[in-house]
């Protein structure tokens, strides 16, 4: 078997895959919302008791949603999928499962910092998922505009991972929230910026 047709057999439709991650991170947003607790009173004092619940949702949904439109905004400049791609993507979507748990356990255990650590392993894990997703669609796409776009992404997604190690450490040491505060920071001054420039 050639060259040419050993890759033919190693690629997949990439609508196919697409609507795979479309429908795990509906499925994935959906319990994210079930996880959220009732209020103890149901007035204002009742809601405001949950404002670590719904500052922990409130990060989560917008990091999945920047997740999905980051993944959509180049899908017109993908031609081939491999069979890494798609494992790889099986990985990704494997950690991103964890964030209605890790959430959960982030809003009730908010001043813990193995719930801290916890939450941003998996914020982590999902990062260099990411990463590795896109090196793998580079690695078959031979586009100078998605060289381009991979070069961009990678680049502000190092500041985001490095900015995430710093709350992880802190939140090991010497302040408890360190990882959510790190997050907030990122996403604020990294992450939202950059998707209004791409």
């Amino acid at each position: 078997m050639n060259s040419t047709k050993k890759h033919e057999l190693q690629t997949m439709d990439k609508e196919r895959l697409g609507t795979f991650i479309d429908a795990v991170l509906a499925i994935v947003i959906t319990l994210l919302v079930l996880t959220l607790d009732k209020p103890k009173t149901y007035d204002l004092k009742g809601l405001w008791g949950l404002r670590v619940n719904f500052l922990a949702y409130t990060i989560t949904f917008f990091r999945l949603g920047v997740m999905w439109v980051n993944i959509h905004s180049s899908y017109h400049l993908i031609k081939k999928v491999s069979q890494k791609t798609v494992w790889v993507t099986i990985i990704l979507l494997f950690f991103t499962s964890f964030f209605p748990y890790a959430t959960q356990l982030l809003a009730t255990h908010f001043h813990n910092g193995t719930m801290q650590v916890f939450y941003g392993v998996i914020f982590l894990c999902i990062n260099f998922s990411v990463l590795w997703y896109y090196r793998t669609l580079d690695e078959v796409n031979n586009s100078d505009s998605f060289h381009k776009l991979t070069k961009r992404r990678n680049q502000w997604m190092r500041w985001d991972i490095g900015i995430k190690l710093v709350g992880l450490l802190l939140s090991l040491s010497i302040f408890t929230e360190g990882v959510i505060l790190a997050d907030m920071i990122s996403f604020l001054f990294i992450v939202i910026p950059r998707q209004f420039r791409e």
